[in-house]
């Protein structure tokens, strides 16, 4: 099983974006040494406690500042773009990091309505729902074998082609991947109750000219510590964050000490999930047990770890643990 990294860019309370952007470069060099696979950087706008509004701005640094891992999106909410313009970005990258740049494609816009709203270039109506047909043409312009998109002859401009894949937390995610012969990711951190859908991408996936067999991956939200107590004592800030969220507020990654406070004041054990949510905590040993449970429960190849943590050194130190405890590579 591969173990990969998917990075939200947490902003701490008392951080800017600036220093978060820089943080998950040092995770990236990091993760890079560690052994992990791939490192996917994450896209959301309009919130305060996450810094990275355009993946495709960071994976170059990021690829530039590591030297084996592949580095992608997870992902590009395609809804918000132009899909010409999503392939030259993409393109582009691949060319100035040959046979290391993942496009991770997403449908949800990673925001609220009204963000979403204002980033539309045209906004005297709503956007259409026509993914699948914004799906087509970005895959058109990549495989010049194929007669995918209205803008066919655009094709002949030789597209670098970057490793593309589709997300998703709902059912008709599975469909298009399955249909597409696209690898699917399914983020567990938002849904866990993904199997099935895992497991229909599985049973009706069609051959593609980039993919034979299906390829399942799981983004797993796991926080690793040397003991269970200071797991679960650092993961309250992310608690904290997912829990204002779901009440309509949105607010930079709280400390640990104004975390406790706030959980206490709502008599809120320390414990609780966020409703609907999967939250890994543990030892090194115990988290491995339970991320290769939910690997297997999906059947997924690869698993992607994300988490937000208050202290940057706390969160680097997670990455290290769970490297160590799968024998990545060069843990330290």
């Amino acid at each position: 099983m591969r173990l990969n990294a998917l990075d939200q860019c947490p902003i701490p309370e008392g951080s800017s974006a600036g220093d978060a952007l820089r943080n998950s470069i040092e995770l990236a060099r990091r993760a890079d040494q560690l052994g992990y696979g791939r490192y996917w950087l994450a896209e959301h706008h309009g919130t305060p406690g996450l810094a990275c509004n355009s993946p495709e701005v960071m994976i170059g640094p990021v690829a530039a500042a590591t030297s084996r891992i592949r580095v992608g999106s997870g992902g590009v909410m395609l809804p918000h773009y132009s899909p010409l313009k999503v392939a030259e970005n993409f393109s582009m990258l691949s060319a100035l990091f040959p046979g290391r740049i993942d496009l991770g494609i997403g449908r949800a816009p990673g925001t609220s309505s009204q963000v979403a709203f204002a980033l539309q270039r045209d906004r005297r109506q709503p956007s259409p729902d026509d993914f699948r047909e914004q799906m087509e043409e970005l895959l058109g312009y990549f495989c010049q074998s194929q007669t995918r998109g209205p803008f066919r002859q655009l094709a002949e401009l030789r597209f670098q082609s970057p490793e593309v894949s589709l997300l998703g937390s709902s059912a008709q995610s599975a469909v298009w991947a399955a249909e597409l012969g696209l690898p699917y990711v399914f983020a567990d951190f938002i849904n866990p109750g993904g199997a099935a859908m895992a497991a229909y991408y599985r049973d009706h996936f069609r051959p593609s000219a980039t993919l034979a067999e299906p390829r399942t991956s799981v983004a797993v939200w796991a926080l690793c510590a040397e003991t269970e107590e200071e797991a679960l004592r650092i993961s309250v800030s992310a608690r904290m964050m997912l829990m204002l969220l779901f009440r309509g507020r949105l607010i930079q990654v709280p400390s640990v000490e104004k975390a406790l406070a706030y959980l206490a004041q709502e008599g809120i054990p320390i414990d609780s999930l966020p409703e609907g949510r999967r939250f890994i905590t543990g030892t090194p040993e115990h988290v491995r047990g339970a991320i290769e449970a939910v690997a297997a429960e999906y059947g997924a190849d690869e698993v992607f770890v994300v988490n937000i943590v208050h202290d940057p050194a706390a969160r680097l130190r997670c990455y290290e643990l769970i490297a160590q405890a799968f024998q990545l590579g060069d843990s330290f």
